[in-house]
């Protein structure tokens, strides 16, 4: 068993809430990939507080972040020792790891577009003894992309059907959906719809003082206003169409202020508020499947959010489509997002296109990410 595999890949994951790591250990090599192995690895304290004080840098210093690089690829390397560990493969079994890293900026609307994620691949490839494929978007950005989103393409390998249209739902940090006509003739598209768990996150943190809003208790114990809730799907990020995608850079508190200082709103409590901003995830999610993907018939959500359970009802409640987690499609919502960068590690070492342009804009289909190897 415990024999070198050209198709047993790891996949790493650390999203906008920076709550810990997701590692997995895939085996390609039968017609349907098989997860072996899962893993969360907490983020430690003061790493975690230096990865959140890092998006604050400006765009120009942040080749200061060498240190928190290194120490980023060390827990990086935790997280797949521990995986490892709790596995029946050892390091020279696995072909590659697939390192997602950690976003620190994503800014692919600007003159000079570019998407940073760190967790040094040479470190992490020095540590573990396997070979790292990293830096995902990058090409796609070359390519004339966003660079994201980059799992859709995951998605329609492992999720699309020839008997109903779905949509996946992930909900992170932010919230994208991927449209899986039956008709193969149809492309496979998607797109960030707005926020996901980052401003619901971001307010239970600065008003509970915890992590996020567990069930979404908090949200259930206010009532949402109409009114902002309205304001709130006025921005423009809203309207403009696909291909599009987003992060903490742009959905924050800073502009959830913005927006709560225009309204009237003095009377709205702190409860009342994140019921509003987990209507504002549920129904601009809704809003992009009605207008993007109105012949969906089957709706399948993956990512933090589905332990929401307020959002999950609310999610339903807005649509007739019946929907539900994609565990029933084989594959637990903990662990697509990590199952997608081993995938995408895998598409590299086969130098396989991993992009969908109709998803990212890119003008041409490439090959992602960047190969550091073991050392000999």
């Amino acid at each position: 068993m415990n024999t070198a595999s050209d198709e047993l890949f790891i996949g790493l994951m650390s999203g906008t809430s920076m709550d810990g790591i997701d590692a997995v250990l895939v085996d390609f090599s039968a017609t349907r990939p098989k997860l072996l192995r899962h893993y969360s690895q907490p983020w430690p304290g003061l790493v975690q507080q230096a990865l959140i004080d890092a998006r604050e840098l400006p765009d120009n210093e942040l080749n200061s972040l060498n240190d928190l690089d290194m120490q980023a690829a060390e827990v990086f390397a935790d997280a797949c020792f521990n995986l490892l560990k709790e596995s029946q493969y050892k390091a020279q079994d696995v072909s590659a790891i697939g390192n997602h890293g950690q976003t620190i900026r994503h800014r692919p609307d600007i003159a000079e577009p570019f998407s940073l994620q760190i967790g040094n691949a040479g470190k992490l490839a020095e540590l573990t003894g396997i070979d790292v494929i990293s830096d995902f978007r990058s090409a796609d950005i070359q390519a004339g992309g966003q660079g994201a989103p980059l799992a859709p393409a995951f998605h329609q390998a492992i999720f699309c059907s020839e008997k109903s249209n779905r949509v996946i739902v992930n909900i992170g940090g932010i919230a994208n959906i991927t449209r899986l006509p039956k008709d193969k003739n149809q492309p496979i598209t998607g797109f960030d719809c707005g926020p996901g768990n980052t401003l619901m996150d971001a307010w239970t943190v600065k008003y509970r003082q915890q992590a996020f809003d567990r069930n979404g208790d908090f949200a259930a114990s206010g009532k949402t206003s109409a009114a902002l809730l309205a304001r709130l799907l006025m921005d423009d990020f809203f309207q403009k169409p696909p291909p599009k995608s987003t992060g903490f850079e742009y959905f924050n508190l800073n502009w959830l202020s913005e927006k709560i200082q225009k309204n009237d709103n003095s009377k709205l409590s702190d409860a009342d508020i994140q019921s509003t901003l987990c209507d504002l995830t549920a129904t601009s999610i809704i809003r992009a499947i009605n207008q993007y993907a109105d012949d969906t018939e089957e709706i399948y959500v993956c990512g933090g959010g589905v332990h929401n359970t307020v959002l999950m009802q609310r999610l339903q409640a807005l649509t007739k489509c019946p929907l539900q987690t994609t565990e029933p499609l084989g594959v637990h919502p903990d662990w697509v997002e990590a199952m997608a960068f081993a995938w995408l590690a895998r598409q590299y070492r086969h130098q396989q296109s991993g992009n969908l342009p109709a998803v990212t804009g890119a003008d041409r289909e490439v090959v992602l990410g960047s190969l550091t190897a073991k050392p000999c």
